[in-house]
């Protein structure tokens, strides 16, 4: 059952992916996550930091940046994984980084079926 903290930081996570077709709450390392179709999108890592799904040529330009908010580990060097201070970022910059990541994670025929819903490509 997660702590008070991690409970921030999911309902962080819950709000920024509203809209998002079929994400679903589950775990992954023993901690709360959303996912879609079973693939990672973001999990609570600990009470301050969600390891994010990020492509590897973005996680560059974001650690560069923005460093006050993306970090990353040695554990996750080289991997497509961010690390953010769930405190730190904005809602509008959690909700955007979230759908990068569902985008990527997502079915291809779900994300067609979400831009033509709405209007764009």
């Amino acid at each position: 059952m997660p702590g008070v903290s991690e409970n921030v930081a999911i309902e962080k996570l819950r709000r920024a992916a509203a809209g998002l077709p079929d994400v679903e709450e589950g775990t992954s390392y023993g901690t709360p996550a959303l996912k879609v179709h079973k693939k990672l999108l973001a999990r609570v890592k600990d009470t301050d930091t969600v390891a994010l799904v990020c492509p590897l040529d973005e996680k560059e330009m974001l650690l560069s940046a923005a460093p006050d908010i993306f970090f990353e580990t040695d554990h996750y060097k080289g991997w497509p994984a961010i690390l953010v201070r769930i405190h730190a970022i904005s809602d509008d910059e959690l909700h955007h980084r979230l759908e990068r990541a569902w985008r990527i994670q997502a079915p291809k025929r779900l994300v067609a079926a979400f831009d033509a819903e709405r209007g764009s490509t």
